[in-house]
Formats: C-alpha cells, structure tokens, sequence
C-alpha cells in the first residue's frame, strides 16, 4: 500500500483502529476521522510508534452532522497525495431515538446516510487515484426485514435492533450505489466484520437490548470481553483490510464479504430492488445530493 493514502472513519478505536493500524503496516498513508481531537491525536500518535509508520494523520469530524462530512471532503481534496482508499466504518448505536442537528435520526444518520454523502462528495478523488476503492463496513446481524415505513424509527425504536436494521440498510444503499457505477473507475463493497466487544457495545445498557433478551444481559456483558475482546478486534478488520488493500480484488465490485473476507450472497432484503430504491431516495433527500 506503499504510496497510496486511506481515510478511515470511526478510527481513534476499536475495530476502526486495527483497520487503519494494519493498513499502515501495509505501508498507507493513513487518515484517522473521528469526533473528539485530543482521542483522534493520540491514536494517529500510537499508530504512528506501533507501525513505524510516519503517514498516519488524524482530521476531526461527526459524521453524523452534514456540516462536516462537508467540511471533511474539503480537507481530504486540499491534501497532497490524493485518495486511493475510503472506509466507511464509524457506526453509532443509541438506547433510545435521537434526532441529529439535521434532523435525521442518529443511528441512520451514522450508519446510512454519512457513507451515502461521503463517498459521493469523494468520488471525484477516488477517480484521480484510479481504480479508488470504497469499503463499507456493515454489524450486527446480518439478515431480516427492512421496515420501509421504520427507517429513521419514527414507529417504533429498540437500540441495537433499530441498529442492525440501519446496518441492512447501508448494505442496501451499497447495493445501490454499485449497480449506479457501471464499469466503474471505482470499486464500491460491503465487509462484514464479525462480532467485537468495543466501545460501543459496552456503553450500551439493558434497554438498548430487545426485551426477549434483556435477561441475558448481565451474563452477555460477562461473556463479551472473553469471547470477543481483545485479539477478536483485530481479527474483525480483516474483511476490511483485504478489501482495501488486495491486488487480486482490485476489479471486485458490488460484492458483500464476510468476516472471514469470503464472498456471500446479499441477504435476501437487500436484494429486493423496492427495498434499495426506496432507501436510495430517501439517501439522496436528506443529504440533499443529485445524481
């Protein structure tokens, strides 16, 4: 990866992180994005004595707040350098519904519409790079119903359910955005990354959780650290990694992996073309981009 520069969203930790630390190792000049400057510095800091590698940087941005999706497409094309690689991997999961400053529902805002506007407000440099690739990084559990009239939550709201149906909906809108990218001078996919114990889950409490499982909860938090702390975070970036950084993919597009980095077929609601028009839509009204 010698030469070429990756933007990583959601990066000052977990499996953000290990993404951007394992492709600095690969030798990428490495853009860390996240909400808090003092966090985001001092991870670049890390990266930077981890891997010996010098090109690892850090620019702040909410990615759930359009202003600075803006504001952080314009420092990425003021750089030298350009952009080879863009991974969309900053996800929010919330206990209870909140809207954004723009009046979008957080989590969708996050996990859907940011790498909606983001890749399009970048594809112009990712096709300077030539052969840009975009990787976005899916969670929870992949599979179920998309609630068309359930989107932003507005019926109904369970956190990490609400999350994972916001996480069916980027593989949706992925879905979309490759089918529009005919012959494309860039690749657009979707990593799926397992199941890690990060910062996000373990800020959640019992209510973010459906109720059917909200028993469990005090012997989840005991079992989550020891099955899926520690080494399972580095493992979760290796779908990511792969995707942004394998020769042999370079031509792959459209395509959903796993996290062991192995094609799959897309769950059966993101094949449902209804389904990926109608998000598409409501994608482009709210980030108020044209095709």
């Amino acid at each position: 990866m010698s030469g070429k520069t990756v933007l990583v969203t959601g990066s000052t930790g977990g499996i953000g992180k290990e993404t951007a630390r394992g492709l600095a190792r690969l030798g990428a000049d490495v853009i860390l994005v996240g909400r808090n400057a003092d966090r985001a510095e001092a991870a670049a800091a890390e990266l930077r004595r981890d891997t010996g590698n010098p090109g690892v940087e850090a620019l702040i941005a909410d990615v759930t707040r359009q202003d600075d999706l803006r504001r952080l497409a314009e420092r990425v094309r003021a750089r030298d350098g350009g952009l080879h690689v863009l991974i969309n991997n900053a996800g929010v999961a919330k206990e209870r519904r909140e809207l954004t400053a723009d009046g979008v529902e957080a989590a969708f805002a996050a996990n859907v519409l940011a790498p909606f506007v983001l890749t399009h407000l970048l594809l112009p440099e990712l096709r300077r790079a030539g052969r840009g690739r975009v990787v976005n990084i899916a969670g929870g559990v992949p599979r179920g119903r998309i609630d068309l009239d359930n989107l932003q939550g507005e019926k109904s709201y369970v956190g990490l359910a609400s999350y994972n149906q916001t996480k069916l909906a980027l593989m949706a809108m992925s879905y979309a955005f490759a089918e529009r990218l005919e012959e494309p001078e860039v690749t657009i996919n979707v990593a799926y990354p397992g199941h890690a114990y990060t910062s996000m889950n373990q800020n959640l409490t019992t209510s973010a959780y459906p109720a059917v499982a909200r028993p469990l909860v005090p012997l989840l938090k005991l079992l989550m650290p020891v099955l899926y702390g520690g080494a399972a975070v580095g493992r979760a970036s290796t779908s990511s990694i792969r995707l942004a950084s394998d020769p042999g993919l370079a031509d792959v597009h459209g395509v959903y992996f796993t996290s062991k980095a192995r094609r799959a077929p897309w769950p059966a609601s993101v094949r449902d073309r209804r389904t990926r028009d109608a998000i598409w839509a409501l994608c482009r009204e709210l980030g108020r981009i044209e095709d």
